[in-house]
């Protein structure tokens, strides 16, 4: 499947390009702006950031430096843990686009489900927080509404209040951690599976396994944990800042992996460490 062509669909019929680029860690200013540069050169067309990266700055600017049509790229940016309620989460979204220097972004998500400032009242904070994101959703500034390390008890509280459902829930998935009651619960609910961190943060590198298949397939560490993760119906967000490595993650589309492979991998478990409890946090 060609490159442009490769897209998820939302609950709401909005289409995703099936790999995004990560900006995670990634400092603002020059090092954000020839990241992301880098990134669209090379054909990504889904971007992610968030509040809490404070990098969004970078990433529209190398947007705009980019010249590319607005509607061929899909953002993505995060409402910080601080920023829960009706109030924080309409005021800080329109910082974000003024840092972005946009009208609009593609997907909107709360980052957090349970930060320890809303602790007592997380359920609250969640419901405030989406209220206010479904009329931003609903007055075009938004094009689609998810979540971020949520569980399915957060899922199940926010279900009370909501009116649209999140679309997309952003978790650690790679080989190793396959979070699959989040998964399950994820996919009988149509909400699409974006997984963060799909390189472990660098531990996939270590794994026998990996190195394994990506000599059996001629292909690299990162395209094999890449492919793992779009052949489960996952939207890896890798990231680096090394234009070669920018380049190879996203050639992922002219290769698969067999039934045995995917069950190698499958069968792989902490390896790149696991998830943290969302529920016990200390940010």
């Amino acid at each position: 499947m060609a490159l442009e062509t490769a897209t998820y669909t939302l609950a709401n019929g909005i289409t995703i390009p099936q790999i995004g680029f990560g900006t995670w860690q990634t400092p603002d200013g020059d090092v954000a702006v020839a990241s992301v540069k880098a990134a669209l050169a090379a054909g990504y067309r889904h971007i992610d950031t968030a509040q809490g990266y404070h990098n969004e700055q970078g990433v529209g600017q190398a947007i705009k430096e980019s010249q590319l049509p607005r509607e061929e790229i899909f953002v993505t940016t995060k409402l910080t843990n601080s920023n829960h309620s009706y109030e924080l989460t309409r005021s800080s979204f329109q910082e974000s686009l003024d840092k972005l220097q946009l009208d609009y972004v593609d997907l909107f998500l709360i980052h957090w489900p349970n930060p320890i400032a809303f602790r007592d009242h997380w359920q609250q904070a969640n419901a405030d927080s989406w209220r206010a994101m479904e009329e931003l959703y609903e007055a075009g500034k938004i094009k689609a509404i998810g979540v971020s390390n949520f569980r399915p008890h957060h899922l199940e509280e926010l279900k009370k209040t909501a009116k649209i459902m999140p679309m997309v829930n952003q978790i650690f998935l790679a080989p190793g951690e396959k979070q699959e009651t989040v998964v399950s619960y994820c996919k009988d609910h149509n909400i699409l599976l974006e997984a963060y961190s799909p390189l472990g943060t660098g531990r996939i590198f270590e794994v026998p396994e990996m190195k394994q298949l990506a000599d059996k397939h001629g292909k690299t560490i990162a395209q094999i944990a890449l492919r793992w993760s779009l052949q489960h119906g996952f939207l890896p967000l890798p990231k680096s800042v090394t234009p070669s490595r920018i380049e190879e993650n996203i050639q992922v589309f002219d290769f698969e992996l067999s039934a045995a492979d995917m069950a190698l991998l499958d069968s792989l478990d902490g390896v790149v460490g696991k998830t943290s409890d969302p529920d016990q946090a200390t940010f």
